[in-house]
């Protein structure tokens, strides 16, 4: 006989009350990275997650311009492969 599926997160969600208080016995604790840790967690799940914030100064801007017509091999060949081979 083939077992049922086990469904993991309804089994998790049964100890969610018991995590809180764990994590809050540990954010109570003489342990700094202990207490930093669970003081995230709780925060995180209580509150979700803080936004990144991507800050960005742009100083230069390029422009790309596509040909009027794409080069034949020839031209491509020219244009783009170096003159002497590598050393």
């Amino acid at each position: 006989m083939a077992k049922a599926p086990v469904d993991i997160r309804s089994l998790a969600r049964n100890h969610t009350e018991e995590a809180i208080r764990t994590l809050a016995q540990w954010m109570r604790s003489d342990n700094a990275k202990a207490a930093v840790s669970a003081s995230v967690a709780l925060l995180d799940r209580g509150w979700g997650k803080a936004e990144a914030v991507i800050k960005s100064d742009v100083t230069h801007r390029f422009v790309a311009r596509m040909p009027s017509k794409a080069p034949s091999a020839d031209e491509w060949h020219k244009q783009y492969e170096p003159t002497t081979a590598p050393h």
